[in-house]
């Protein structure tokens, strides 16, 4: 089954129109991206958007050979006008599934959002399903097989793709294209960088791929570590990173303080932003988790864990610090780094990067910045991708 994309972006386009923002004004040339549409076998056209035909023709395709035209989604603004020769464009009901002369057969997904998800079976059997953009599938429950192919909002509802990876509809093996791209990440680098990070990957308008044959599907890192300062974004960067998978582990390290306003309120802003899917667990024993099979983790932050860490061998008074409790600290930072170093499970850790600032006034402040360095590096020797967020701006130094 072969599939070409008319168009890969947002039903305004990208850029938007008359939009003054950085991405919009970086979105020119290849990065710049018509509606999304796409043309299957030439026969099958999934969207209607204004300028298809020349699109088709830019591709080296016609719509000439169009038998049936379905949309995914409410269009806003003036009606597309239909080419000459084009069948009206028209809708499939909830789950009813239409079967076309030339052997596809259509089935219509139910989803969250207004639109209508479209699973596509070729003639061959290859098997693709395309959602409309700001919708996930609604009612997945059952497992089923996986489809070769999965093309969706990627960028606006990563919640969608963690529910197909629930119920087994995506597998590692799954080209996952992402589709109704609009400005909410900036093109180019950026926006590779986050799609790889789901799994998934970006191709320009006009691009025209065969559904069913192995592609380069990006490889998910299975350890992460995000670095960066205060309010640097590092939290929101780990958090972004796992909204595309289902039944994360969020282990928060921090636990609760009694009586500090300003700790709960930071504490409430971060469980708001987590998925309802996602579970939390309060644990400084980290050892156990990573030892053992399960969903992803997903852990904020490594330097609180080294305050209770240091708390426990009372790595703040000097005459304990020498008498043990450093020898105390280094066994439960290699015991940490050995369970990373062996476990099976994907992980994203968070961490504090606090040795680029002013040198602390105590010894103690000095100790603690000394130990989070040497912890940060030997965490990130054991893993395959390592961020740092600077002004919410992902610097890769590894992967």
């Amino acid at each position: 089954m072969e599939l070409t994309l008319l168009g890969t972006g947002a039903p305004a386009g990208l850029p938007r129109p008359d939009c003054p923002c950085a991405s919009c004004a970086t979105a020119l040339g290849e990065r710049a991206r018509a509606a999304t549409a796409l043309l299957v076998d030439g026969t099958l056209l999934l969207d209607l958007t204004p300028g298809a035909a020349f699109a088709a023709a830019r591709a080296g395709h016609s719509l000439g050979g169009v038998r049936q035209v379905l949309l995914s989604h409410p269009h806003d603004g003036p009606a597309v006008e239909v080419p000459a020769g084009l069948p009206q464009p028209g809708r499939v009901p909830d789950g009813r599934e239409l079967a076309l002369l030339t052997g596809h057969r259509v089935r219509a997904v139910p989803m969250d959002a207004p639109g209508t998800g479209y699973a596509v079976t070729g003639p061959d059997g290859q098997r693709l399903l395309y959602l409309p953009p700001g919708a996930a599938p609604a009612g997945l429950d059952e497992k089923g097989d996986a489809y070769h192919m999965v093309l969706l909002d990627v960028v606006g509802r990563p919640d969608a793709l963690a529910k197909l990876r629930a119920v087994g509809a995506v597998d590692p093996t799954t080209d996952v294209i992402a589709v109704h791209l609009d400005h909410d990440v900036p093109p180019g680098p950026e926006l590779r960088r986050r799609l790889a990070a789901a799994g998934a990957r970006a191709v320009p308008d006009g691009t025209t791929l065969d559904v069913g044959v192995y592609e380069d599907v990006p490889d998910v890192p299975r350890r992460t570590l995000v670095l960066g300062g205060a309010r640097s974004g590092k939290s929101v960067e780990a958090e972004r990173r796992m909204e595309a998978f289902p039944d994360v582990l969020y282990v928060a390290t921090g636990g609760t303080r009694g009586g500090d306003s300003e700790w709960a309120q930071r504490v409430s802003v971060h469980r708001e932003r987590r998925p309802g899917s996602w579970r939390t667990v309060e644990t400084c024993d980290l050892a156990p988790l990573l030892a053992g099979d399960g969903p992803p983790l997903l852990v904020d932050c490594l330097s609180l864990w080294l305050t209770d860490a240091m708390d426990s061998v009372n790595a703040w008074d000097d005459a304990e610090w020498s008498g043990g409790g450093e020898r105390a600290l280094r066994a439960r930072v290699e015991e940490l780094v050995g369970a990373v170093r062996n476990t099976r499970r994907a992980v994203v850790a968070v961490s504090n990067e606090v040795g680029s600032g002013i040198v602390p006034a105590t010894a103690s402040g000095r100790r603690y910045r000394d130990e989070l360095g040497r912890l940060n590096a030997a965490f990130a020797g054991e893993c395959e991708h390592v961020l740092l967020v600077v002004a919410g701006q992902a610097l890769k130094l590894r992967g």
